[in-house]
């Protein structure tokens, strides 16, 4: 999942949407509508602050809100101006004030949950803003401008929506420029990414200054439906060459000036959170809200060690089973540089992909009882973004007329080995983020509060777990896609020792290399990029192995409680029945799951 580029309680899950923002009153009046079809049983005084809080995101989001029906919502982009984004803080600080007063002791179970997670949504967009995490809408891996792309990619169906896409070009400097405001504003005040970690970014801006026939912003231009006139046609491309020639590519020519002679010059030094300002209190704070425990970053990392080391035992085994002569490193070396682990052309990686998840597909109903009806397909990473990205990620859609994509990085090929591709396939793919976030989607009791959010340890918990499920499956066969398996736990396992020892305990980043390298046989040019992900997202990485081992442990609980009368496709269903949750509510979930049929017995 990537990291939000502004404040929001939506998230558009792990893809690459942009972000915009409407009018107040209208968004709020399509909302209440909306969260209240959605959710007919809520305690009525908890459902008031769900509809205020939902109100207040749409009022904030201009494309959630045309998406949900909101037409005057239509051709704006978010408005990240000082008084809006102040605005927005004080409606959600309100809200947190009215949900952390109210009385629970007589909600219903499901409404306890809806409280908990909504405070606890609106109490990280509070944690964000005192933290000026706005002040940061770029990562190692990309940024606002890459994202914002997106709005290329809508549907084109009508005149009113291209006249919708036009408008947004015509606002696209303004959005720019309140992005670059933030921007200087963290370099006076010391709030930047690290330097190291900005290398070559450059190039993802630069990917966008082409002719006005290369772009991808002029694509729509290119292709309608065949019942627009000639005539429509014709006015439609002079508008929109005029606006991507005379708005899109000097908005991006400047902020690529911008970049690479005003702000990545003079970002900071140090790589660790803890250096910010207030960095040790942000840096708790992100480990707290991507574990959703109450752990502290020593504790986490004590953990990582032991995990590493158990991990480790494991792929000297494997090493062990092919006969291979030779060191640990020598074995990494072997496979990161061997040519039989390497595809040798991006169709050749995308259609190994697809063969593996068609393999997944028909192990579902063995392992559940309930499937997505949403289907998924595979694609690459997008050129612009790929030179810096991971080696694969789901892209979701909020719409129920599109399919989710699992993305593909067909970068580098000689750094994509395929060795690793069962592991991510079924982490990205099915049983992970797709079939996760599809079921998630279509929990139509839920208020959309819930039905669009995702909960990291919760998601990517779930995606490792599905990388651990596939023993079971039958995939892995071969030794080398096994050791590929275990590196990619261990990738897992290492970010708890990693991040928290550059934030938190003085680790260099080349210290943070190093031991990746040392320990995974991911390759060189994969553990950089990781690396200074996670330099500039600190804390997301902690949640991955934190909510497998919460999930993994829960199972062996209920296999223990339930003897042969434990079903793998009812429990499976239980983790997944109210979406994406914090672990202290999964647990509580399980508990139930186990004493429900316990009395069934």
């Amino acid at each position: 999942m990537h990291k939000l580029f502004t404040p929001s309680l939506l998230i558009c899950v792990l893809s690459a949407c942009s972000t915009a923002k409407p009018p107040a009153e209208s968004a709020s009046q399509t909302a209440v509508a909306i969260t209240q079809s959605s959710v007919k049983t809520m305690a009525p005084a908890l459902q008031a602050i769900v509809d205020q809080s939902w109100q207040l995101q749409l009022s904030a989001s201009p494309e959630m809100a045309y998406g949900m029906g909101d037409k005057s919502a239509a051709g704006k982009l978010q408005d990240l101006s000082p008084e809006a984004l102040a605005k927005l803080n004080q409606g959600q600080i309100a809200i947190l004030v009215q949900l952390k007063a109210l009385d629970r002791s007589k909600l219903s179970k499901e409404d306890k949950i809806n409280a908990q997670i909504l405070e606890d949504q609106l109490q990280n967009e509070v944690d964000l803003y005192k933290y000026k995490d706005y002040y940061l809408p770029i990562t190692a891996e990309s940024g606002f401008h890459a994202y914002i792309s997106s709005i290329a990619q809508g549907r084109f169906n009508t005149q009113e929506d291209y006249q919708n896409y036009l408008d947004k070009l015509k606002a696209l400097p303004n959005y720019f420029a309140q992005q670059t405001y933030w921007l200087k504003q963290g370099l006076k005040e010391g709030i930047t990414p690290p330097k190291a970690t900005l290398k070559g970014f450059e190039n993802s801006i630069s990917a966008y200054i082409l002719p006005v026939e290369k772009s991808s912003y002029f694509k729509p231009f290119t292709q309608y439906p065949n019942h627009f006139t000639e005539a429509q046609k014709a006015q439609l491309t002079q508008q929109g060459r005029a606006l991507v020639e005379q708005n899109v590519i000097p908005t991006y020519q400047a902020f690529y000036d911008f970049m690479t002679q005003e702000y990545m010059p003079n970002t900071r030094d140090n790589i660790a959170a803890n250096s910010l300002p207030n960095g040790d209190a942000f840096y708790e704070n992100r480990v707290r809200y991507y574990t959703t425990l109450d752990i502290t970053s020593a504790e986490v990392h004590e953990l990582g060690l032991k995990e590493v080391k158990r991990i480790r035992q494991e792929m000297e085994q494997v090493i062990k089973s092919v006969g291979f002569k030779g060191s640990f490193a020598d074995f990494l070396y072997f496979l990161r540089t061997d040519p039989q682990f390497y595809a040798t052309s991006a169709d050749q990686l995308l259609k190994e992909a697809a063969f593996i998840a068609k393999k997944a597909d028909a192990t579902l109903p063995k392992y559940f009882g309930k499937l997505p009806r949403k289907p998924y397909g595979i694609a690459p990473v997008p050129a612009e973004i790929a030179p810096k990205y991971t080696s694969g990620r789901y892209s979701g859609s909020n719409r129920d007329d599109e399919p989710g994509y699992y993305w593909v990085n067909t970068y580098a090929l000689d750094k994509r080995p395929l060795y690793e591709l069962e592991a991510l396939t079924l982490h990205e793919a099915v049983p992970g983020h797709h079939l996760q976030i599809s079921l998630n989607s279509e929990l139509s009791s839920q208020p959309d509060f819930r039905r669009y959010s995702y909960i990291s340890a919760f998601g990517e918990g779930w995606g490792l777990y599905s990388e651990y499920l596939g023993l079971e499956a039958g995939f892995y066969q071969d030794p080398y896609s096994n050791f590929g398996r275990l590196t990619y736990e261990m990738w897992r396992a290492a970010r708890l020792v990693v991040d928290t020892g550059m934030h938190a305990q003085g680790w260099s980043r080349e210290q943070a290399i190093e031991f990746m390298a040392n320990n995974t046989a991911l390759s060189l040019h994969n553990v950089t990029t990781e690396i200074d992900r996670y330099i500039t997202w600190p804390g997301q990485a902690l949640s991955y192995k934190i909510g497998e081992l919460t999930i993994k442990r829960l199972r062996a609980k209920a296999e223990q409680a339930l003897g042969d009368k434990f079903d793998i496709r009812a429990f499976h269903d239980a983790v997944l029945e109210n979406g994406s949750v914090p672990m202290s509510v999964l647990e509580q979930q399980i508990n139930d799951f186990i004493e429900a049929k316990k009395a069934a017995i």
